[in-house]
């Protein structure tokens, strides 16, 4: 018999296991605008909006994002990260689109990662959802759910 040598290590050494799900919310009000940010115009084409930081040694396993209230016609979007400190990394690219592009926001839907890809982040990220096609002019309701395991730093 043939055993491949990949166990890794638990972070922190716990029997409870390390798996980790972070929840990220994007709501809009009836202008547009994303509430709870010191944004004060509509959402539009190209803006770049930061859901929240995953952690250095997390490793990205998947994503969903959960349109509950749609977005105004004709707006998807690019989701993916950004290094918190903004420099690139050789071993692991920056990519704002890591989980996918052109995800369709302006109806409600479940969507799942569009790539085949898992890499284990060497530094602190910023999730990024990349707005495209129009302007959002109404109010809505985004979630994004990202999956992985927390294998720490080494």
């Amino acid at each position: 018999m043939i055993y491949p040598k990949n166990k890794q290590p638990q972070f922190g050494g716990t029997p409870y296991g390390n798996a980790a799900v972070y929840c990220f919310n994007l709501k809009t009000n009836d202008k547009g605008v994303a509430v709870n940010t010191t944004q004060t115009t509509a959402l539009k084409a190209n803006d770049e909006v930061v859901l929240g930081e995953l952690p250095l040694g997390m490793r990205l396993d998947d994503a969903q994002v959960i349109v509950q209230t749609a977005m105004t016609a004709g707006i998807t979007g690019d989701l993916g990260f950004v290094y918190v400190d903004g420099e690139d990394d050789t071993t692991v690219p920056q990519d704002k689109a890591f989980f996918g592009s052109g995800l369709v926001l302006n109806a409600a839907a479940r969507l799942r990662t569009q790539t085949a890809k898992i890499v284990k982040l060497p530094k602190p990220a910023y999730l990024v959802l990349t707005i495209k096609g129009a302007t959002n002019a109404k109010v809505s309701d985004v979630s994004v759910l990202v999956q992985g395991e927390l294998l720490g730093d080494k």
